[in-house]
């Protein structure tokens, strides 16, 4: 029989099927992130998106690592949806938090770190997470993350802060009036992706001193008010996973060792760790 791991932040969701023989085959749908979308979306998205081998697969087992996955009523309503796609199979569904925390650390002590569309962080023993400074989310918090980037950026440009050559680039780039930013977020689905989304703005610009400070100082307030927290944060090393912690890895490592805190793996997905941790041979 096989086995299907899915890790879900609130814009992806990767998925590995490990088959009766061993072998890994993989598929990505949207982000199920149960406090943005229902039980309902879940399951019909997963029906009209995941591979239908995958679907029809003769599944012992689902491990469901999700960003938003930390509490019991939102643990069941994934587990719900995917009830409905696998009724025969055993669901097991866990924060993505633990998830990164074992395809980083595997079983060792560690700190893990999600910087993505959102970000969240924890001290990993090697079996369970035993300090978590608290997530706040894109409204409150997100230090370190797309969402924090992009908010700060269009920050910057509706208060025209930015020099005029990043603020031409801005306009040029975009076309969105004040109205249609503050519209996008306030009003519409999904604003923390659509402020993560200028995250590759960023990433395309850094060369400009403006960007890479912006980047620089979002670390810093995701390293002091997080990571320096943790009790061992200056004897384990810090494992990152995520689009930001990956691509802007050299200001990663700059920002750490002003910490005094070592640098272990920085992945841009968690996936293939949670393969390997999963694996029935590694069992």
């Amino acid at each position: 029989m096989s086995i299907l791991i899915a890790d879900s932040g609130s814009t992806k969701t990767d998925w590995r099927l490990i088959d009766a023989d061993g072998r890994i085959h993989q598929d990505q749908t949207e982000g199920y992130n149960p406090y943005l979308v229902d039980t309902s979306t879940i399951a019909s998205s997963i029906q009209k998106n995941l591979t239908e081998s995958f679907q029809q697969a003769n599944l012992r087992e689902i491990y469901f690592y999700g960003a938003g996955c930390s509490v019991a009523e939102k643990k069941n309503l994934v587990a719900e949806a995917l009830r409905t796609v696998f009724p025969s199979a055993k669901i097991t569904i866990e924060h993505d938090l633990l998830g990164a925390a074992r395809a980083l650390c595997g079983r060792n002590a560690g700190m893990a770190a999600i910087l993505g569309t959102g970000s969240n962080s924890c001290y990993y023993d090697g079996q369970q997470i035993l300090e978590n400074s608290p997530s706040l989310g894109w409204v409150f918090g997100d230090e370190g993350s797309g969402s924090a980037l992009g908010r700060e950026l269009v920050r910057r440009y509706l208060y025209k802060a930015w020099s005029n050559d990043i603020q031409d680039r801005i306009t040029k780039r975009f076309e969105l009036s004040r109205n249609e930013i503050l519209d996008r977020i306030y009003k519409q689905p999904m604003p923390n992706r659509f402020l993560a989304s200028f995250s590759k703005f960023i990433f395309q610009n850094i060369e400009q001193p403006e960007m890479s400070e912006l980047v620089v100082q979002n670390f810093r307030q995701f390293f002091k008010q997080h990571i320096a927290t943790y009790s061992r944060a200056n004897e384990v090393p810090l494992h990152v996973t995520g689009s930001v912690g990956f691509y802007y890895s050299n200001l990663l490592r700059r920002v750490a060792a002003e910490f005094n805190v070592a640098i272990g793996q920085v992945t841009e997905m968690p996936i293939a760790g949670l393969c390997l941790y999963h694996h029935p041979e590694n069992d």
